[in-house]
């Protein structure tokens, strides 16, 4: 759920119970509604090479890529199709293979096709033998029949609303009102690209590997898809790690509104950070004094945007917040954070940054390169199709308005965001089903990773995943800050996951690792 903001921000889951497969709906079983899942299956996949890269981007060489053709609508399987792009790297040794595992990189809306060339990277030897490693582009993203609503101009920071001056939200319901008409005009086709069908494309991609079970590792949201894929297809689901947790019970604006406490929990990392460098900063010698010159700064941003000298970037109170709500997702880039709110405050006092500040904003607001034949709102287009698909939202425009007031005094520094009105208060769709029931039904088969202070799926979505699967997950909570577990520096959960992974090993217990602290 915390990957929808990119750093460069340049502004911006058989609808039938089958007995093979146990698929429900909305968790329970399927009743007289359910249309039979006929049509066309594929089991196979035809690799070969891959979609063309972004420029100043790389592959791994090992990687291929194919396609499987999904229906659009799966109450109608003989009906429309649309495309999933999909992806191998075949790391596991012959004989020791137990399966294949998919990675999801959540967002929503984020490419996953590459992902398998990344975790590569990081896996032991052990897991690499041990599985096949499966990428894909969610529907509706990247390569995969990608959806656009022609949103020119629209990032995702006015997706994710941060009030204006004083906490007007004015401009915000202009903006939600604005977007929500511009996709109306996809919205008969875009509502049904939501997370149960996305759970069930999974599936199709795990028949057509030809796969009795298929394992996931799935990021932020894409623990949410997990989870309902494990409700969907328990008896189809291998060993599963939820990495970055959502709480499916507050599917989506109560999850939104889980930001508040987690920027509270996370931003006195990078808050400490500063203040160790208070002699070249100069933003307060303790966390307290570097968080009351965040808050004054983005005050006075917010009336008065500054400009960055050859630039046509303005540094907003809401560009400020956006880029730093991303950043505090890595703890590598806590350091460079701190560079961007030196170079934001000498700019709004009308001096002019160190060069190297200069670079550092330059970097961070530099435009992400084109994906040759993926829209430039492609993600925007999708992290709606989701937040607005899945349920529905309030239509109350004052509701908002106070929601956001008593959030904004409560959390300054979300400033009312996360409660503020989305397009979603307009959507032209209604869901075309009810979000699906999270379970404890099934084996005992998934672990859970979550850090202590991650502002984007914060603590309360790690205990709200736990609470969900029940006695079906294993917990494992690091004392750690950030959005992601594996490979950022704790030994202990680094060596839990990979258990996990190759011996099908839990915590009997809800357990905790150390985790390094900035």
């Amino acid at each position: 759920m915390g990957n929808t903001i990119r750093v460069r921000v340049a502004v911006a889951g058989a609808l039938t119970a089958v007995a093979a497969t146990g698929a429900v709906i909305g968790g329970q079983p399927a009743d007289a509604r359910a249309v039979a899942t006929a049509g066309h299956v594929q089991t196979s996949i035809k690799w070969g090479e891959c979609p063309e890269l972004a420029p100043g981007t790389e592959r791994n060489p090992r990687q291929t890529c194919g396609t499987v053709k999904v229906p659009l609508d799966y109450r109608r399987p003989g009906g429309e199709t649309i495309t999933v792009a999909v992806s191998r790297i075949a790391t596991a040794k012959p004989g020791k293979k137990r399966g294949d595992l998919l990675f999801n990189p959540g967002g929503p809306g984020l490419q996953g096709l590459d992902m398998p060339g990344q975790m590569a990277l990081t896996l032991p030897k052990g897991v690499l033998d041990s599985y096949d490693l499966i990428g894909f582009d969610a529907r509706g993203v990247g390569h995969s029949t990608p959806m656009s609503c022609g949103l020119s101009g629209t990032s995702l920071l006015t997706i994710f609303p941060y009030p204006g001056a004083g906490g007007s939200i004015e401009g915000n319901v202009t903006t939600a009102r604005a977007v929500a008409r511009q996709c109306a005009t996809i919205g008969d086709k875009l509502r049904f690209f939501n997370s149960a069908n996305t759970a069930r494309d999974m599936d199709r991609i795990r028949q057509a590997l030809g796969a009795r079970k298929i394992s996931y590792w799935g990021q932020s949201f894409g623990t949410y898809l997990g989870a309902v894929y494990a409700s969907l297809f328990p008896r189809n689901t291998d060993r599963m790690v939820l990495e970055g947790n959502v709480d499916p019970a507050k599917v989506w604006a109560k999850m939104l509104n889980t930001w508040n406490q987690g920027m509270n929990d996370r931003f006195p990392d990078a808050a400490r950070v500063a203040a160790a460098d208070d002699a070249d900063l100069g933003l307060g010698g303790t966390a307290g004094e570097v968080t009351d010159t965040f808050l004054a700064l983005a005050d006075r941003l917010d009336r008065k945007p500054a400009t960055m000298p050859g630039t046509s970037v303005a540094i907003s109170g809401a560009l400020l917040r956006g880029v730093t709500y991303q950043m505090l997702q890595r703890n590598e880039l806590l350091a460079p954070l701190t560079r961007f709110w030196k170079a934001a405050a000498d700019l709004s006092a009308g001096k002019a940054p160190a060069d190297a500040d200069v670079a550092v904003v330059r970097q961070i607001l530099a435009d992400a390169p084109a994906v040759k034949g993926v829209p430039a709102d492609n993600q925007a287009t999708m992290v709606l199709a989701m937040l607005c698909g899945d349920t529905t939202w309030s239509r109350k425009v004052d509701s908002y308005a106070g929601a956001t007031a008593a959030a904004r005094a409560k959390y300054p520094l979300s400033a009312g965001m996360p409660n503020n009105i989305l397009p979603c208060a307009f959507w032209s769709q209604k869901p075309i089903e009810p979000v699906v029931e999270v379970t404890s039904r099934g084996s005992r088969s998934i672990l859970i990773l979550q850090n202590r202070r991650d502002n984007a799926t914060p603590w309360a979505g790690g205990r709200g995943m736990r609470r969900a699967l029940g006695d079906r997950a294993g917990f494992l909570g690091v004392e750690h800050g950030g959005h992601f577990v594996y490979g950022t520096g704790s030994t202990c959960a680094d060596k839990a996951t990979v258990a996990f992974l190759i011996k099908g090993t839990l915590p009997a217990k809800d357990a905790s690792c150390d985790g390094p602290r900035p």
